[in-house]
């Protein structure tokens, strides 16, 4: 005789098709992941140059002739810099990769190679053909402002991840 406290009640549970098998499968996302990173790592660079380059205009219209005046195509860059962001972090609704390979290659890698080792940062920018997009983008690694997108994009991607894990929990 079975000593379990619900045995005399084992006929009545014998219909019952275990399910849990098809509960452990998840859906393949192997395109969600593709698509989200391939934009990220496409997406982010375009993006980051944008603002690179809009906000070097703003800086040498205002800094260097002391005018309250407004670039408009300085202006139009660097909204469309931060629309491509704003992409690039809403791909992490798809899959957590795209925004976390982004910010981690094109922000928080070089901005911390920059901090660390100076002539990281010039080297790394002297990659890049010379032109203001350049020259922008050496302005914006050494003020830290690749670091600190770079760590929003992560965090973006990883606020995504967990967000994703409680819902499939």
């Amino acid at each position: 005789m079975s000593t379990h406290r619900y045995a005399e009640y084992e006929d009545e549970y014998e219909d019952y098709e275990d399910t849990t098998d098809v509960l452990d499968e998840r859906p393949r996302r192997g395109v969600a992941h593709l698509v989200s990173a391939l934009g990220g790592l496409l997406l982010t660079p375009v993006a980051l140059g944008l603002l690179s380059w809009g906000g070097l205009r703003q800086q040498q219209l205002i800094q260097a002739t002391l005018s309250t005046n407004r670039d408009p195509l300085g202006i139009a860059l660097l909204a469309g810099g931060a629309i491509l962001l704003l992409v690039v972090a809403s791909l992490g609704a798809l899959s957590a990769v795209g925004p976390i390979l982004g910010g981690l290659i094109y922000g928080v890698l070089p901005g911390v190679a920059a901090m660390a080792v100076p002539q990281w940062g010039f080297k790394l920018v002297n990659l890049m053909p010379k032109s203001d997009i350049a020259y922008g983008v050496m302005d914006f690694l050494f003020i830290g402002g690749l670091l600190g997108v770079g760590f929003l994009l992560v965090g973006s991607g990883l606020a995504n991840a967990l967000v994703r894990r409680r819902r499939e929990a």
